[in-house]
Order: structure tokens, then sequence, then C-alpha cells
């Protein structure tokens, strides 16, 4: 028997004709809107759609999902209503080599909508969590889905600390924020998604043309930090990062070399304390 979605009321359920309304209209990003009580995964639920033909901007909302995947295969898990776990099909007409930045322009977007929603000092790790501190808050993950790029996300709201999969984590709730409401925090996150997304579409994919790499750099906590990225191989790298390039790699300098780097899992090494 599936759960009441009012069996907590500190988590009601996401009402998809009031986000319909709120952020479907003529002209803009979002075509459909889709909330639904459970599934197995939002990313592959799109990218199949987005194999049927789907338009550009269909967003699927789950309240509860039950094989999510963060980077590197990593289950993904919350709760059920206790995050916003939401994935969107986009087309972007900019060069291939610079769609790497979707990623990045989402985690920049929900960044940005979660610190003036609920008044958290949200960060970005590169190239797709969202930290307060050091602790993960929300994870990005991107797919390339036959010419159309899936995104799905992963963000932690009312879920409790003994409910957290790791140590490493927390929530808006934990953080103590100034508001876990996810209606209003979802329609934030989407509307800021399009505008950078608009912007970056507009500039043909230039980074610095629409400002995202600026805008990028001024939030994130891995430039100027020292790190260990583990990279494809069982290879380590370690080193100070310098930069996020034009491309949006990770810039390492390491032995007196700058690496730039398109996917490794990304270590923030802590300062020895005496």
């Amino acid at each position: 028997m599936l759960d009441s979605p009012y069996t907590d009321l500190d988590r009601p359920p996401l009402s998809q004709v009031a986000l319909t309304r709120a952020v479907v209209r003529p002209g803009g990003l979002w075509s459909q809107l889709t909330v639904v009580d459970r599934t197995g995964s939002t990313n592959a639920d799109l990218a199949q759609a987005a194999r049927d033909g789907a338009r550009e901007g269909a967003v699927l909302i789950a309240e509860l999902q039950l094989a999510g995947r963060g980077r590197l295969g990593r289950v993904w898990t919350a709760p059920s209503r206790a995050g916003l776990t939401f994935s969107l099909l986009l087309r972007p007409e900019v060069p291939p080599a610079r769609q790497g930045w979707v990623t990045l322009l989402v985690a920049l977007a929900a960044a940005s909508a979660v610190r003036r929603v609920a008044g958290v000092e949200v960060r970005l790790k590169w190239p797709n969590d969202l930290l307060v501190g050091e602790r993960k808050l929300a994870g990005v993950l991107a797919e390339r889905v036959e010419g159309a790029v899936v995104v799905g996300m992963g963000l932690n709201v009312s879920v409790r600390a003994e409910e957290l999969p790791v140590t490493t984590a927390t929530s808006l709730a934990i953080e103590n924020a100034e508001s876990t409401d996810r209606d209003p925090l979802i329609r934030a996150v989407l509307r800021e998604i399009e505008t950078h997304y608009r912007d970056w579409v507009a500039a043909e994919g230039d980074a610095d043309a629409c400002g995202l790499r600026a805008a990028y750099t001024a939030m994130s906590a891995t430039i100027g930090q020292e790190v260990r990225v583990e990279l494809p191989g069982e290879r380590l790298l370690a080193g100070v990062a310098t930069a996020v390039d034009g491309s949006g790699h990770l810039v390492v300098r390491s032995g007196g070399d700058d690496h730039a780097l398109s996917v490794g899992d990304v270590v923030h090494v802590r300062a020895a304390t005496t």
C-alpha cells in the first residue's frame, strides 16, 4: 500500500497543477512539468522520453526515487518528499565542446536559488556538488542522450540527521534554513536555470561572454583549494585547483604543470591542524 502524501505534515506533496501554472508558459523554456509519487530514476525516465523525441524543457519530479544515481554510479537516496528529486530535458544548440557547462550551469542556478529562498550559504564543488561547508547538500548528474542532455538533481530539503545516508551529507533543515518549503524552492531553481540557460545558449555556449564562468568562479569552493583528484584508470592527481577553463574543465596545478580535467572525483584536502 502506498503511503499517504499527508502522513508527515512537515513534508507535504508538491502540486503538479500549481507548479505547471507557475513555470510552464508560452515562449518559456519549460514545456511540460510532471510530478510522480515514485519512480526508479527520473534521469532514466527522461532519457527514454528523449529517445522518443520529447521536446526540450520537460521537467520530471519524483516524490520518491528508488534507483537514483549520483556520479560514478553512486546511489542517491532520500525519504519520500524529503527533498527535491528532478530531471530536466535540454537540447542546447551550442558546440559540443562547450556542453560540459550544462552541469555547472544547473549547479550554479540551484545554489543561487537556495541562497535566495532558504538563506543558506551554499558553495559549489566542481563539477556537480552543492556544499554547505564541506557537507553535501545536493548533487547534479548530466547525461547525453541522442543529441539531448538530461540533467538530474537531488537536493536534501527536510532530511533529518538520522535519515542521512552518509555523515558527509546535510540538508536545508539541518542547516536551519529560513524556509524548507519545496514549492517556492523548485520554482526558484527552475527560473534561475532558465535565465542562465537562455543567456548561455544565446552566447553559443561561450561561458565568458554570458558571464557564466565568472559567476561560477565566484561561488566555487574548489578553486584555490588543495585537491586530490581520482581519475579514470585508478590514477591520482594532487595539486591546487586554480581555475575552471572556458570548456568547464577544472585546472589543477601539479608539479609545475597545469592539468585541465574534464572528469574526476575531487576531494578537498583540509589543511593539517596543529
